[in-house]
């Protein structure tokens, strides 16, 4: 499937700024499942300097300046991707125990194990918590295949929190969360991760987006208004694996991929810092994914 992906950030200060320096990650990366064919950006003011680079974990971060006063900031990210059916089909009773995977993640000497071990350890985001550790305990047994515990993890979250946009920003904690039961696909993706982590398992955040409008007679998915973000789960020999918790599913072809790091925090869509604008702003987003024919 090719998806036209457009994704607009305006931003309107009460007072004018006279200089910003912004690093955004709006450009989908190339994956085993999709494959990037354009993508540009386009800045009003026009920015002073603008790079591309690929940061620490291959995503695409683009850097930009404004050295000129003003009170509104619009950045447009139009891109054109080519997305494979993901792992929804999968066979998840098939494949590494989660006492497998736990003695492969420590005798394992190859390069991706070894890069992936990085994703068991606690992010400024996402700690390890004994309370999220007991949560996610129930679902890893020795025994049973480590993407199947996963999946049942998946859809407990998906059964016991509501999605709920007006109850969490980005800087409400985990903690928070996991006790009132409501939060966003941020959110929920790092408690995921969180449970992954605490019991010893890689697990690392992704950020995206999903296909605004769904197929005749589908219902639209919770997140497909604006970026989503969902978490992906590794078992040594077998690599990474993607689910969302939002809306009770694996990663598919309705799932586009933009960057993946160890929480939001390291791939936010755009952030940055200014000089001026006042104590308060008004920030608009939009996202708008369709199929290209």
């Amino acid at each position: 499937m090719r998806y036209r992906v457009v994704h607009c950030t305006s931003y309107e200060y009460v007072e004018s700024v006279s200089q910003c320096i912004n690093l955004a990650y709006v450009m989908p990366r190339n994956t085993l499942r999709q494959t990037c064919l354009e993508a540009r950006i386009s800045v009003n003011p026009t920015p002073v300097t603008a790079t591309e680079r690929s940061d620490y974990y291959g995503n695409r971060a683009y850097h930009f300046s404004i050295e000129q006063n003003h009170k509104t900031l619009e950045v447009t990210a139009t891109s054109l991707v080519d997305v494979i059916p993901g792992d929804i089909g999968l066979e998840l009773e098939l494949g590494n125990s989660c006492a497998q995977v736990h003695h492969a993640l420590a005798s394992a000497m190859d390069r991706e194990t070894l890069l992936a071990r990085e994703f068991i350890l606690p992010s400024p985001l996402v700690n390890v918590d004994e309370m999220l550790r007991q949560y996610g305990k129930q679902f890893f047994v020795d025994d049973k295949p480590f993407l199947s515990c996963v999946r049942a993890l998946t859809q407990s979250i998906y059964q016991e929190f509501q999605y709920d946009p007006l109850f969490s920003d980005v800087t409400t904690p985990l903690l928070e969360v996991f006790e009132h039961r409501r939060g966003v696909c941020q959110d929920f993706a790092h408690l995921a991760i969180a449970c992954v982590r605490a019991n010893g398992f890689p697990a690392r955040y992704v950020s995206g987006y999903l296909e605004t409008l769904p197929p005749p007679g589908q219902e639209k998915l919770m997140g497909s208004d604006a970026s989503h973000a969902w978490f992906a789960v590794y078992s040594p020999g077998e690599g990474w694996f993607e689910f969302d918790p939002t809306n009770d599913q694996m990663a598919g072809q309705q799932h586009i991929v933009t960057a993946w790091g160890r929480d939001y925090a390291d791939v936010p869509p755009l952030r940055g810092v200014i000089f001026g604008g006042g104590e308060t702003h008004k920030l608009q987003v939009s996202v708008d994914v369709s199929r290209v024919v």
